[in-house]
């Protein structure tokens, strides 16, 4: 298969999924919306190295436990926001594994702390206006994990590792805003290509974050210190 068919691929169905596929009924919905990320699992194993290191595959296993988000969410918040936690969870051990730690990479921590405080206050707030206590912590569970899969993938040094992060937090920021603090214009829009494109990119990530924690220097799974 030439390189580019299975991004080309991957682009077209989810252009089909935000575009052209109605949210009624909804079982035909969740099928077309859980093939690009199906596409990205097959397309994130065919990034991997020859030889890759397990922190690796950790990754993978969280583009699947997103998968099972993706289609969670769509009958339980609840359940899709353990789902997709459970995912960041292993994104962010894969990435610290993997981790090359220095000073301007470890800046990063304040305007994540700074933007995470931020949305977690509002979308508090916001919970408990509405009478929806039960969710608070959850919520708030949600945020510190993400925010650390987002510190731990920079802490990478690799930029669609990065660049994928920044915009999965993003998306649920988008997500969580127009669920419970106000809506937003095409929220769906805006939420689920954020959440492609991250998600793509993180997978993109695997054919070169070994190779980057392996000759630079620095603290990572395959030198060690």
């Amino acid at each position: 298969m030439k390189k580019w068919l299975l991004p080309l691929l991957i682009g077209l169905m989810a252009v089909l999924y935000i575009f052209i596929i109605p949210k009624e009924p909804l079982a035909l919905a969740i099928v077309f919306k859980l093939i690009p990320m199906a596409l990205i699992i097959v397309y994130a194993f065919r990034k991997l190295p020859a030889n890759p290191v397990p922190a690796l595959r950790l990754i993978i296993i969280g583009l699947f436990f997103c998968m099972l988000g993706d289609g969670f969410i769509a009958v339980s918040f609840v359940a899709g926001l353990g789902a997709f936690l459970v995912g960041h969870l292993f994104y962010l051990t894969g990435f610290l594994k993997m981790s090359l730690i220095n000073k301007v990479r470890l800046a990063a921590i304040l305007p994540i702390a700074l933007y995470s405080f931020f949305i977690g206050r509002q979308l508090i707030a916001s919970l408990l206006t509405e009478g929806n206590e039960p969710l608070v912590i959850p919520v708030v569970a949600y945020i510190l994990v993400i925010s650390l899969m987002a510190l731990s993938a920079i802490l990478t040094g690799n930029i669609w590792a990065t660049i994928g992060s920044i915009l999965f937090v993003i998306s649920d920021s988008i997500l969580s805003w127009n669920m419970f603090v106000s809506g937003i214009a095409y929220s769906d829009v805006f939420i689920m290509t954020t959440y492609y494109s991250a998600q793509f990119l993180i997978a993109s990530s695997l054919s070169s974050i070994g190779n980057t924690a392996r000759h630079a220097g620095g603290k990572s799974i395959a030198n060690p210190i």
